[in-house]
């Protein structure tokens, strides 16, 4: 995912649903929004503007998303997974289960790891890049469970004309990437449609199927990301305040690693501010995507809803009832952040 800055536009300086473009046949909406507008930058700029804009002025406030800076360093980009994780033995109860002794493998066609707490699946994303790995990866990356603020890159760059919604193959409702309807959680699965319909559920279609496969990417090609809508939902390392939870850390990771929300309010839940850049209060709703923010409760957050969920989506977001612990319907996705 290639640094951008973006800014979200309204047609009447209240709704922020995006512009309608040349990409849209009606007026974007919460239902059906429009563009976000992209440009890709460079790692010496770092926009902050308010990343809205009325569309009549045609003056755009661009913004720079949190998820391009690592550690402290500002990336030039960053590497998502295309799948979601499987194991190194997907055949294992729950496609490998709550065990730290099996290696991440990224795969079509085989299924999701489940039954992982975030702190054993914090820990396999580690290891990575440990000496003699499997990948190749040396230090020069930092692999890691996908933070909110990266998925958010991912599902930003989705809504520009970049993404799905500026593939010309898809028009109306389609634009809304495909759901993973797979109650045998098989990565890569798509329904052939989007959310908030009535489920059969199954692989309807593999990834490599074009239009009802590819449509379940975030492209609608089969150069995307997958499973970012339904098949299992995903923890993500975005945490209330630093609460463990059951989620197996004694204390948190270092902060390079997850988003700290100080706050369940979306208003004020970035240091008593909104969380720009991060897909929640800016996309909150879209495509009906449904929404629960963390809470002292239920303190880690989880993307793209399950297989069977008319509500999920790649702006869905909640906090799990098993706060970090282990579920049949839960998995990771992992990201890699260059590390000069």
């Amino acid at each position: 995912i290639p640094r951008y800055s973006y800014t979200i536009g309204s047609t009447d300086g209240v709704n922020y649903y995006g512009k309608k473009g040349c990409y849209l046949e009606s007026e974007p909406t919460l239902e059906l929004p429009g563009e976000i507008d992209i440009r890709f930058v460079s790692t010496n700029i770092k926009d902050r503007g308010t990343a809205k804009y009325t569309t009549s002025t045609g003056s755009r406030e661009y913004y720079t998303p949190n998820g391009f800076t690592f550690n402290n360093k500002e990336q030039s980009g960053i590497w998502v997974a295309k799948f979601e994780t499987s194991s190194s033995n997907p055949s294992a109860s729950y496609g490998g289960g709550d065990t730290t002794n099996l290696d991440p493998i990224i795969k079509p066609n085989i299924t999701s790891w489940r039954w992982i707490t975030l702190s054993n699946a914090f820990n396999v994303s580690l290891k990575m890049n440990d000496s003699g790995n499997r990948y190749g990866f040396t230090s020069t990356v930092d692999t890691h469970v996908m933070k909110n603020t990266e998925w958010g890159v991912v599902a930003y760059l989705s809504q520009s004309k970049y993404g799905k919604l500026g593939n010309t193959n898809f028009t109306g409702t389609n634009k809304e990437t495909y759901q993973n309807v797979s109650d045998s959680r098989i990565t890569g699965c798509s329904w052939g449609k989007p959310s908030n319909e009535n489920i059969d559920y199954g692989c309807q279609y593999t990834y490599d199927v074009e239009i009802n496969g590819t449509g379940a990417s975030t492209t609608g090609t089969i150069y995307g990301v997958y499973d970012m809508s339904g098949g299992s939902w995903e923890y993500v390392m975005g945490n209330y305040n630093n609460l463990v939870g059951d989620s197996g850390f004694a204390l948190p990771p270092g902060p390079q690693y997850y988003n700290k929300f100080t706050d369940s309010n979306l208003s004020t839940a970035c240091n008593g501010e909104e969380c720009i850049s991060y897909a929640l209060s800016e996309t909150d709703y879209w495509y009906n995507d449904s929404h629960g923010m963390v809470t002292e409760e239920k303190p880690w957050l989880a993307r793209g809803g399950a297989a069977g969920s008319t509500d999920s989506g790649i702006f869905y977001f909640y906090a799990p009832m098993n706060k970090g612990w282990a579920s049949d319907a839960g998995t990771f996705r992992i990201a890699i952040a260059p590390n000069p």
